[in-house]
């Protein structure tokens, strides 16, 4: 593996929903990874909203982001956590392992929330804030769109 090689790998990273990609090549071992960097945004209500199809839309989507957006919902003061990518929404790590959290939890800036599944890799969603969970969306195994609201915490 050359240097372009490297370069074509790291520009793939950067620019798709991947967040880690490893490779091993002939004894070496070579391992991106996307560095989170979380975008909060203010929700609006009278926000243009941004949905493809023909039915009626329901919020609008945030420009593409490498981690799971953070929007603050002005009038109830709860985070939403959206989706960062299409994929599966997993509950927990495996179907015999206790859900990453439940509504009531407590959370804290970095711990895990979920996987979101997208082409066979495993993208842990984690929390950018601390606070209670009040309020997880999706339903285990179920596919998830980006920008889809996946959970509310409060941080109060």
């Amino acid at each position: 593996m050359d240097y372009a090689d490297i370069r074509r790998l790291v520009k793939l990273v950067e620019t798709s929903g991947i967040s880690e990609i490893e490779i091993e090549e002939g004894g070496a071992k070579l391992r991106i990874l996307k560095q989170s960097s979380v975008v909060q945004q203010m929700v609006m209500p009278q926000a243009a909203p941004m949905q493809m199809g023909y039915t009626a839309p329901q919020m609008s989507a945030p420009a593409p982001q490498p981690s799971a957006p953070v929007a603050v919902a002005p009038a109830s003061k709860l985070i939403e956590v959206l989706s960062p990518m299409v994929g599966t929404y997993y509950k927990a790590p495996s179907p015999e392992a206790p859900d990453y959290v439940q509504v009531g939890d407590m959370v804290r800036p970095g711990q895990v929330l979920c996987i979101v599944e997208a082409m066979k890799l495993m993208n842990e969603i984690e929390s950018e804030v601390a606070g209670r969970v009040v309020e997880i969306l999706p339903r285990n195994a179920q596919a998830v769109e980006f920008g889809q609201l996946l959970f509310r915490i409060d941080p109060s």
